[in-house]
């Protein structure tokens, strides 16, 4: 294997950076400081002007939609980006470094994940409505999996019904953490629940596609994550109360839920990982560059060999996560998402809790600055932490990945599903 970046890589490379110091850098506190006006005013789930200014220079940049795959991009009909997932990864993880960036490019989470699963399962009439206004960016998405009264780790206790009647299917059940639900510019929900009880374990789920703006569906609350509520876009909890949707809005038919979800999950996680990386190392730089300006006890805190040990540490940490990611994305590309399984799963424990501890080095070393709003590690640490449950809680993704070394020595395992799972 080769993690040599590609030329293309390394120019889009050097262009997202030029792009973040240009723009997106010293867009920081304007983004912090709208935020709390638009909270003042009772706005604060509306759209933030900073990032709707950015997005058509990130288009006119050339770099919009990278995240599109070469075969989604071939069936979405879009021209653009169209990398593979090593020469995304890198891109990924300089987005990564401000919790926001991704969504300047349009390449943010649930979007991206959605506009995969549309441009992979949809109908061409699906695509038409859906998927062409979401890579132009003029609408948002959201994906409705997780509930509060069923443990979610095991996506086979979603028990949202999907009933067919008629032309129609009736939804019925109450879902949370639905990222992107609070944004007004939410279009549309992809929703997993139950089509047939009775099936094999593995084929009563089903995916739909509804409209936001559909009778029967109520947007709860917004849940907060250690205290931020994440707006403009939330996660939220949401209500699905006899909410009828055409039947060839079912993606795939049903019972292909599980395919769907281990189709749409893979890449999500690659970017999730990279991102975390990218976050790592600017926490990393913030630490150095924090430990290199104070002084404690008569010398600079750079000084005092537990800061030198943990710098130390840090940059193995990330290193060897990235390599770990790397392989992860070069596995998919060469021999797909089944094959890398193992890997993905892997990248999915390692990265977030490598960025959970390298975080919160640099808030040691910040002080009381680094709990507060004045750096960036607190809300990066709640962050890093949430991803250790989204798209799989730790513990389901050890599990599968001891079934399957297990495996290699015996039957046990061998058949250890992989996990679909998206919040708690």
């Amino acid at each position: 294997m080769d993690f040599e970046y590609s030329p293309r890589t390394r120019e889009l490379q050097a262009r997202l950076q030029r792009f973040m110091d240009d723009h997106v850098y010293p867009s920081e506190r304007a983004y912090e400081d709208e935020l709390a006006a638009n909270t003042a005013a009772g706005r604060r789930w509306s759209p933030l002007q900073v990032i709707e200014e950015l997005k058509p220079k990130a288009r006119d940049a050339g770099l919009w939609n990278l995240f599109l795959p070469t075969d989604t991009a071939e069936a979405s009909g879009y021209h653009g980006a169209g990398l593979t997932n090593l020469e995304y990864a890198p891109l990924a993880e300089i987005m990564g470094r401000v919790t926001w960036a991704s969504e300047v490019f349009n390449c943010s989470a649930p979007d991206t994940g959605n506009m995969e699963t549309i441009a992979r399962y949809g109908s061409e009439a699906i695509k038409a409505r859906w998927l062409s206004p979401l890579l132009q960016g003029n609408i948002r998405s959201a994906f409705a999996m997780t509930e509060p009264d069923v443990a979610s780790s095991d996506a086979t206790n979603i028990a949202t019904r999907i009933e067919r009647q008629g032309d129609e299917y009736i939804i019925n059940g109450r879902k949370w953490w639905t990222s992107g639900a609070g944004d007004p510019r939410c279009a549309v929900y992809i929703t997993m629940g139950k089509t047939d009880p009775e099936a094999p374990k593995h084929a009563q789920q089903s995916m739909i596609v509804v409209p936001a703006d559909t009778a029967g569906i109520t947007v709860v609350r917004p849940l907060t994550v250690m205290g931020y509520d994440d707006a403009p876009h939330g996660h939220m909890e949401v209500l699905f109360e006899n909410v009828r949707v055409p039947a060839e809005n079912i993606l795939l038919g049903e019972g292909r839920g599980f395919e769907i979800a281990q189709g749409r999950l893979g890449p999500g996680r690659i970017h999730h990982c990279m991102r975390l990386i990218g976050l790592a190392e600017r926490a990393l730089e913030l630490m150095c560059r924090r430990a290199l300006g104070r002084v404690a006890f008569g010398k600079p805190v750079a000084a005092q060999t537990v800061t030198q040990e943990r710098i130390a540490e840090a940059r193995c940490k990330i290193d060897m996560a990235r390599l770990l990611t790397l392989k992860a994305a070069w596995m998919m590309d060469v021999a797909g998402n089944k094959v890398a399984r193992s890997e993905i799963a892997m990248i999915k424990v390692v990265a977030p809790s490598m960025a959970c501890e390298v975080i919160d080095w640099a808030i040691q070393v910040h002080g009381g600055g680094g709990l507060c709003q004045d750096f960036p590690l607190a809300s990066a640490y709640v962050g890093a932490r949430t991803l250790r449950f989204a798209d799989g809680p730790d513990e389901v993704h050890r599990n599968a990945i001891a079934k399957w070394e297990l495996g290699k020595y015996g039957t046990f395992g061998r058949d250890a599903a992989v996990p679909v799972t998206r919040g708690c």
